[in-house]
């Protein structure tokens, strides 16, 4: 009986020794499971706890201290056997000769607290030593030029530079003012590529539209650089420069979409998009700073009239590998939606070709419009048709177009506009320039009534298909008024779906936000309201307004990787082009071409004699779009005899300077004219000695 109770004793004592290591063992492994801070040196050993700190790391690792303290109520006993069984264990036995287990490499709570505390107070004085000297990316900044396109449509001139290289994107024109009379261009200002012109690697041009092209030969008479583009865009130049005879010596490289240019240290990638003239694509320059996105002139068409959609893969893949910033064309930004597709104005040609059978079809259109001539060539085939071209530029670009494939013409279709008499109205129609209204242009020219090949008539059916650009609508509906008195019927775009255009709308701006996902975003390509509405769309999608530009003609911005900042403005502006004279007009000559077509010209010419200083002869009254001097004569004699009383007046003083002569003629006879007449006429003296 007493043998049998040992044993019993032996086997509870077995139990609670057991229960207790494993308990030791639990609340050791959930240390063992605290948090990394650190490496921790030196060899781990199992330590003594206390029952304090086993329940403050059981309580850490999850074990409910409620559970734990229940525990030790019920069975204390237990609890006591166990923490002498485990300190038992870690001796040498006595008996047996079986040691212990190794000791469980395991961290305590304590040492968690103190590496924590220790990490922290090294994370806290790293920051000091560091503060207000943040690291900064190893990476170089790239400086954007705004030279042209910006507040404005047209005159599209940009630069870029990285690490000393510059390149130049797109080099074009824009059309005059009313503003400025007589001009018949406007051109950038090359004064800040001239200074730096071992610097510049090339230009790279989008498309062939004349704001993006325009200026290419002008650009090439002061700098001889290599010029890049797709093979209808260098055609087109090429033809540009032959009229100003550079063609021999300019440097042109046919570069296709999907290609790289290496121009210094900045590879500039071509990607195909759709716009209103084939061959158009956007740029990826990769620098060493970044990736940056310039658009062009884009839309996203789904069935293009030629060539395939735009090329939305390539963007959504430099999006993924990070753009540095995105310059987008904002024209249409204000239009919410999509672009309509090039097949719609396919449709509606169609059917206004049915409208006017047996009428002569005069359609005017943009010259590089090539998709929107092969569709109106196609119908004229379709209906039995004979095509004629009128307008210079018309011809020439469709000749390009035709030689280098993107025209496709049946044989037999087309025929000479001096020929278009043979041929009955319903069997013709004529293809020509004048859709913005300008004072030379074949459409304007036939009406007004001054076109030698061409006379407007009842039986004629006009369609204008182009939509006019901002600044052009005056022009472009007094063109149509002119038309419409002659009694024929003219087609627009405001009343049918004759045009289409080339830009993206708001929807296709947000996608290409969407895809390429910029770090920065500059709106280009538009005027200011264009450029703020596209801002607003870039910040409804999430971007920040600190990182976003709305630029100016001459600023300059540096991107990199940290910041976006705006440097000090270069030189730009405005240079006008009158016949052969490149920047001989400007604003003082614009003045004097303004007050002569508001106010007129009075001519006061006399001779005076070399020693006295007397009038001999004189002096005569001319006027020019001043009065009528048939019907001013009582006008013309006062002022006639106000000259004569002032040349006096300077012989008896003896003012012999002609300058001060001139300068007094010039205020007495404003002065009186004014008082009888309230106008300003310019007021030109000439005076001779014999």
């Amino acid at each position: 009986m007493a043998e049998k109770e040992r044993k019993n004793n032996r086997t509870r004592r077995g139990t609670v020794a057991e229960k207790g290591s494993r308990q030791q063992d639990q609340v050791l492994s959930g240390a063992q499971e605290a948090p990394k801070i650190g490496k921790i040196a030196g060899p781990k050993k199992a330590e003594r706890s206390s029952q304090r700190t086993r329940g403050k790391a059981a309580e850490k690792k999850g074990e409910p201290k409620r559970a734990e303290a229940k525990k030790q109520e019920s069975k204390p006993a237990e609890k006591a056997a166990g923490r002498k069984k485990a300190e038992s264990a870690r001796k040498p036995s006595s008996r047996g000769g079986r040691r212990s287990q190794k000791p469980v490499l395991s961290q305590t709570a304590a040492q968690v607290e103190a590496l924590r505390a220790q990490q922290a107070a090294q994370e806290k004085q790293a920051a000091k030593r560091g503060r207000g000297r943040p690291r900064k990316s190893q990476k170089p900044a790239v400086k954007v030029y705004f030279l042209g396109g910006l507040n404005e449509i047209g005159k599209n001139f940009t630069v870029y530079e990285c690490q000393g290289d510059m390149v130049i994107v797109d080099c074009g024109l824009s059309f005059p003012d009313e503003d400025m009379p007589g001009v018949d261009s406007v051109i950038p200002d090359f004064t800040f590529v001239e200074k730096n012109w071992d610097r510049i690697r090339g230009v790279v041009i989008t498309h062939g539209h004349e704001d993006h092209i325009g200026a290419v030969p002008y650009l090439l008479k002061k700098l001889n650089v290599p010029v890049y583009g797709t093979a209808l865009t260098i055609g087109l130049i090429e033809g540009k420069l032959k009229e100003h005879n550079l063609n021999s010596s300019a440097k042109l490289h046919v570069t296709p979409a999907g290609s790289h240019i290496q121009l210094g240290c900045m590879d500039v990638e071509l990607i195909h998009v759709n716009h209103s003239i084939a061959d158009a694509v956007a740029l990826a320059i990769h620098s060493p700073a970044g990736t940056i996105i310039h658009t062009g002139d884009f839309k996203i068409d789904m069935t293009p009239a030629e060539g395939g959609m735009i090329d939305l893969a390539r963007f959504a893949e430099l999006g993924k590998e990070g753009v540095l910033a995105l310059l987008a064309d904002s024209t249409n930004a204000e239009r919410p939606g999509f672009t309509q597709t090039e097949q719609t104005v396919n449709n509606s040609l169609d059917s206004l070709f049915m409208r006017a059978e047996g009428k002569r079809i005069i359609v005017a259109t943009f010259a590089s419009s090539i998709s929107r001539v092969q569709m109106i060539i196609n119908c004229a085939v379709k209906y039995g048709r004979k095509v004629a071209l009128s307008g210079r530029s018309m011809v020439n670009v469709m000749g390009i177009a035709t030689e280098l494939g993107y025209l496709h013409v049946p044989d037999g279709v087309l025929v000479d506009l001096n020929m278009i008499n043979r041929y009955e109205p319903g069997q013709l129609v004529l293809i020509t320039t004048g859709s913005q209204g300008e004072p030379m242009s074949a459409l304007t020219r036939m009406a007004f009534s001054d076109h030698r090949q061409v006379a407007i008539n009842p039986n004629d059916f006009i369609i204008i298909s182009a939509r006019p650009i901002p600044g052009n609508e005056k022009t472009v509906g007094a063109v149509v008024d002119e038309l419409l008195k002659q009694d024929c019927t003219v087609i627009y775009e405001s009343m049918y779906e004759v045009h289409v255009s080339g830009h993206a709308c708001q929807e296709e701006l947000k996608m290409m936000q969407a895809l390429t996902k910029p770090k920065y975003f500059i709106p280009v390509h538009g005027e200011q309201k264009h450029l703020r509405k596209h801002a607003g769309l870039a910040m409804a999608m999430g971007m920040p307004r600190e990182n976003i530009f709305i630029g100016n003609i001459g600023n300059v911005l540096e991107l990199h990787e940290d910041h976006m900042k705006q440097l000090g403005d270069v030189p730009a502006g405005d240079v006008l082009v009158d016949g052969l004279g490149v920047g001989d007009v400007g604003s003082i000559v614009l003045r004097d071409r303004k007050h002569l077509s508001e106010d007129g010209l009075i001519v006061a010419v006399c001779s005076i004699d070399a020693q006295s200083g007397k009038v001999v002869s004189g002096p005569d009254i001319v006027s020019r779009g001043f009065v009528y001097v048939r019907e001013s004569e009582a006008l013309m004699d006062e002022a006639r005899d106000l000259v004569y009383n002032t040349l006096e007046e300077c012989a008896r003083n003896r003012v012999r300077d002609w300058s001060g002569m001139k300068q007094s003629i010039k205020d007495e006879l404003s002065r009186f004219l004014y008082q009888k007449t309230r106008r300003n006429p310019m007021i030109l003296p000439i005076i001779m000695e014999v």
